[in-house]
């Protein structure tokens, strides 16, 4: 992995559309990417979350471009039962996809999926619903188990679970999910962390495992290849 101390990431908002509804995202824009990860939030989170902000910024840095997407309206969002509903989520999130497909700088390059909470499901369902298209996947505090058994064992992309070593109940969840994963997947549990990753460096170590897994996975790829 590259770590590039050159021009920082170019921001800008972005509308994306969705079946009816009109989906704001933010675009993070580096020189030369060699690829992109899409972020899938989770319950109560938005494209705003101070902390994938933060793991954006070090994907930025390794040449990896971003897109952090609202997957419900502010409407939607009030909703709480929305911010689970997978099945309505998954094709919102095969629309950012193929939005990053049409910017012709992107066309070409490893794509990637970072789901937070109730977003890693819906990350893994779009994993295994677009096998050839989809390089890698990394859940942060994530519920992949509610993408579903049959989905789970659908997925090719590496996976990558990162858990706080404090929220047990996830934990269990994650291995759960692991078990049925039939893809190069691995569970990473960080000392002292709890579900937000809070806790001083836990963040730091969760984005560090985060961008080393799609640096590794996006330079297998052709076009992908990381610059030193």
């Amino acid at each position: 992995m590259s770590i590039r101390p050159t021009t920082p990431a170019t921001e800008r908002e972005v509308s994306i559309a969705a079946g009816a509804v009109q989906l704001e995202a933010i675009l993070g824009e580096v020189p030369d990417p060699v690829g992109v990860v899409v972020f899938a939030h989770g319950s109560g989170s938005g494209r705003k979350s101070p902390r994938n902000h933060y793991v954006a910024r070090q994907l930025h840095r390794a040449g990896i471009a971003t897109l952090l997407i609202d997957l419900l309206s502010v409407e939607e969002d009030r909703e709480f039962r929305m911010r689970f509903d997978i099945g309505l989520l998954q094709p919102r999130l095969v629309a950012a996809c193929a939005w990053v497909r049409g910017v012709d700088r992107y066309a070409g390059l490893p794509l990637g999926l970072f789901g937070a909470s109730t977003g890693a499901a819906v990350a893994l369902r779009v994993a295994a619903a677009l096998p050839d298209d989809i390089s890698a996947v990394v859940s942060r505090g994530g519920r992949p188990d509610l993408a579903g058994v049959p989905a789970l064992e659908l997925v090719r992309a590496p996976t990558l679970l990162i858990v706080g070593a404090n929220d047990q109940q996830v934990i269990s969840l994650n291995e759960a999910a692991l078990a049925e994963l039939r893809c190069d997947a691995r569970i990473d549990i960080i000392p002292g962390a709890s579900h937000l990753f809070e806790e001083s460096g836990t963040l730091e170590a969760a984005a560090a495992l985060a961008v080393a897994w799609f640096a590794r996975h996006f330079a297998g790829v052709a076009g992908g290849a990381v610059r030193p």
